[in-house]
């Protein structure tokens, strides 16, 4: 009996609490929705396993073994080591790297105008961060990056809550990663509010044929700008442009290879389940997570609509020309699902009307837009 009382007390049964009870109810909801659902199944699925991981009783971020002597000595175990990627900000970068791998800039230089789109898309990140001030519960850094999530760009959100809200990083990255994924869900709503059905059957002349050359020189010439004006994000546009430069030189496949697939792939795996761990029952379950999480959700509607209506102030101040405002809601940074949402929308109106590579350009400017943006908060606030 009493080696059986003490298998029991070696258990961690003792150690699971009502607070984690609920939380593996809301991994089970990130499961649902990322395999039932398929909403980014690649971002929710590593996020949500991560989320129950750490809500179990393990001994994944610190663990122990016995020395010579019979004493039990404590040491990291493997996900301290694994999370180091966020916390020494390696991983946004990386990420960013089979970003500019798999981005096409081809759409934004041959409509450059849609650049504007990408940066009206900001306003929500911009209008947020004033919003969490002004309700005097969040310090101008924390206010700062609770915004970004209107950007809807992960890596950049855990690479500013990183800087600037390091206590923050877990429900931050968390509704970053989560509106990423509903990106399907929450636009459409938004994007026919604002628009009527004549101006979501607007077609959009076709765009011209880009050069290698361009592509190479407008990489080039951004990372150059960026880099001069927001020296802080310098190792996330680098990355970005350093994928797109493999890419459009055409000479290295395998690194372009290597780079969409399986340095994006294994990454994306360890970076899922890092921000789910950090969702710890009593570091999550906290009134200012739920405060992040609506401010998130509200980041990320101001975000959609601007684009959207900004696209219709340009379409009044060039009319010859139109824009489908459709496309503005694509200003967000969520490469390539923004623009797929866009491209639905639309067809839902008009079959025959193809606007995913006009969409791409707004959606490749929010990536650049969202970085300058992180890039200006760590400059002023850092």
């Amino acid at each position: 009996m009493e080696t059986v009382m003490e298998m029991v007390n070696n258990m961690g049964f003792k150690d699971i609490s009502s607070q984690m009870l609920i939380m593996w109810v809301v991994a089970s909801v990130l499961l649902y929705l990322g395999i039932k659902k398929q909403f980014e199944p690649l971002l929710l699925v590593p996020i949500a396993f991560g989320s129950l991981l750490t809500n179990l009783p393990t001994r994944l971020f610190y663990d122990g073994g016995w020395n010579i002597e019979g004493m039990f000595v404590p040491f990291e175990g493997l996900y301290y080591y694994i999370s180091q990627g966020i916390h020494l900000e390696l991983f946004p970068p990386i990420i960013f790297l089979g970003v500019g791998a798999l981005t096409d800039f081809g759409p934004l230089i041959a409509n450059p105008r849609t650049l504007l789109l990408g940066g009206a898309a900001q306003m929500g990140v911009l209008f947020t961060a004033f919003v969490a001030v002004v309700c005097g519960v969040f310090t101008l850094g924390e206010a700062a990056s609770i915004g970004i999530i209107g950007g809807a760009d992960g890596p950049t959100s855990i690479f500013l809550s990183n800087k600037l809200a390091k206590h923050l990083l877990g429900p931050i990255a968390v509704a970053a990663y989560t509106y990423m994924a509903l990106v399907p869900l929450i636009q459409p709503p938004i994007m026919r509010a604002f628009t009527t059905e004549k101006e979501r059957k607007i077609r959009m002349k076709s765009l011209r044929p880009v050069s290698k050359l361009e592509k190479l020189v407008f990489a080039i010439m951004v990372l150059i700008f960026c880099v001069i004006v927001v020296p802080d994000v310098s190792a996330l546009v680098a990355m970005l442009m350093l994928g797109n430069v493999l890419k459009e030189s055409g000479v290295v496949d395998r690194l372009v290879k290597a780079s969409q697939n399986e340095i994006i792939n294994v990454v994306t795996i360890f970076l899922g389940t890092s921000v789910g761990m950090t969702m710890q029952a009593d570091l999550f379950l906290r009134p200012t997570t739920i405060m992040i999480i609506v401010l998130g959700v509200f980041a990320f509607g101001i975000s959609t609509a601007s684009g959207v209506l900004f696209a219709k102030v340009m379409n009044v101040l060039s009319p010859k020309n139109p824009i489908n405002p459709l496309i503005g809601s694509a200003g967000v940074s969520a490469v390539p699902m923004a623009a797929r949402v866009s491209q639905t929308v639309g067809a839902k109106y008009d079959p025959q009307n193809f606007l995913l590579m006009h969409a791409m350009g707004p959606n490749v400017a929010g990536v650049i837009g969202t970085a300058v943006a992180a890039g200006y908060f760590i400059s002023k606030l850092a």
